[in-house]
């Protein structure tokens, strides 16, 4: 312990000092230097993308609003332990997540840190928590990871939808960081897809959310995995408020779901499978031993997962209800709400795609103009065709039925808070054409 009497210094640990000097003005950086700076503060691989790009369209607005003086994103990689998240030992995969989304916050602040010092003005982003959740359920995040990745030349998304690296495969973590500094030389994309195509997440997915021709049901995979997580989370608040007392709760509730939702809470929110990047053989590093020996690979990561007895959360009436049912009748369903209310009629013309069942829509060939008044008065229309579903602002082709709706009465009818009769004596909601077309509507869409 040092007194007044001392004369020694204190012990100051040792640093990596970057061999550039402070810079006052906005010289581009040296590629080469920023990314052995990136690497020292523990990114596995790393890229560049500037502000302007296309990969950066759908996130601009809220990366100028978070840092204004933003000109270059860098994107990273933390690569994950393989065998942590290949177990059908969940808690196992979920020390590895969290470990790596440590390690993502980490080296983000070391990035930032050593700019820092060198003069350049720089901001780290959040992995996944916290979120602008007062944005909920519209976009809260500032960065979309995985587009930054695409632009940084750090893989592509797969047919699961997640980033494939091209030497560490889908066991990966992305991080992004914000600089006021042009980078003398871009990353560009890969110009090759690293996906081998091989089905296996088709095959994991316990809820069916992942389909061979690319279809990707987002309610399916996002009511189970995310069961723990904010929409999840939330119903089960419901079920605590709705249960008469501890029976009750209990009978709707099992003990093992409630301490389940404890961990998440003292701890961190836990993934229910993930089992997609379990499974995937992708990636110099990986791709190996799938390909000499696919069966072996197949009876150790692949079967253990499929074979596994758990519970499936599902939305009633959802396309992974009958899937479960038929593809793993080992496996138990609990037919759950997923939270998703749309609070804005903008928010609710946006989610139709993401919560869109397309096996509930099979044979509807039909188009919907809306005309909402009130608080929030607009236009629009949907068209269910050939088990798609668009949106278009405005009226377009020749509509099947008309539906005029006051749009807070109409937000509450979706969020099942009022009821259509109520709303359609009032005049509320008003329908011309046959209701019959407002009902195939609601089955496409169930919440």
């Amino acid at each position: 312990m040092l007194t007044t009497k001392d004369t020694r210094q204190p012990r100051v640990p040792k640093t990596h000092v970057m061999p550039l000097p402070i810079i006052q003005d906005k010289t581009a950086l040296d590629e080469k230097w920023l990314r052995q700076l990136c690497l020292d503060a523990g990114a596995d691989d790393v890229g560049f993308v500037h502000v302007s790009r296309p990969e950066v369209d759908v996130d601009r607005n809220d990366v100028l609003i978070a840092a204004p003086w933003t000109k270059t994103l860098i994107s990273f990689v933390i690569r994950m332990n393989k065998e942590n998240i290949r177990t059908p030992m969940r808690s196992l995969a979920n020390v590895e997540f969290h470990a790596s989304d440590d390690q993502v916050t980490e080296t983000s602040r070391r990035i930032v840190r050593t700019l820092e010092r060198q003069g350049v003005r720089a901001l780290h982003t959040a992995f996944g928590f916290p979120m602008e959740t007062d944005r909920w359920p519209a976009k809260m995040w500032v960065v979309s990871h995985k587009l930054i990745a695409e632009g940084a030349g750090l893989g592509r998304r797969g047919l699961h939808r997640n980033l494939i690296h091209p030497k560490f495969g889908s066991f990966i973590f992305l991080g992004t960081v914000l600089i006021d500094r042009e980078v003398t030389q871009e990353s560009t994309a890969i110009d090759y897809d690293p996906c081998v195509t091989c089905k296996l997440c088709v095959a994991a997915c316990p809820t069916g959310a992942i389909s061979p021709d690319g279809h990707f049901n987002f309610s399916a995979c996002y009511t189970h995995n995310y069961r723990e997580f904010m929409g999840g989370f939330g119903d089960w608040v419901e079920s605590v408020a709705d249960s008469k007392n501890a029976k009750d709760y209990r009978r709707r509730v099992t003990d093992t779901e409630t301490v389940s939702m404890w961990q998440s809470l003292s701890f961190e929110s836990n993934y229910k499978a993930a089992y997609c990047l379990s499974v995937c053989p992708a990636g110099d590093d990986v791709i190996g031993e799938f390909v000499q020996d696919k069966r072996r690979f197949k009876n150790e990561i692949l079967k253990p997962l499929v074979e596994k007895e758990e519970t499936i959360y599902v939305v009633p009436g959802s396309d992974a209800e009958p899937y479960v049912a038929k593809r793993f009748p080992h496996k138990k369903i609990k037919r759950v709400g997923n939270g998703l209310r749309a609070r804005t009629i903008r928010v609710f013309l946006d989610s139709l795609p993401h919560v869109f069942q397309r096996g509930q829509a099979a044979g509807l060939d039909a188009t919907y103009h809306f005309t909402f008044t009130g608080e929030e008065s607009m236009n629009a229309t949907v068209v269910i065709r050939d088990k798609t579903v668009t949106t278009y602002d405005g009226h377009v082709q020749e509509p099947n039925v008309r539906i005029i709706a006051d749009s807070a009465t109409w937000l509450g009818f979706v969020a099942k808070e009022k009821n259509l009769v109520w709303a359609l004596l009032r005049r509320k909601i008003r329908i011309k054409g046959s209701p019959r077309w407002l009902l195939a509507f609601g089955k496409c869409f169930p919440s």
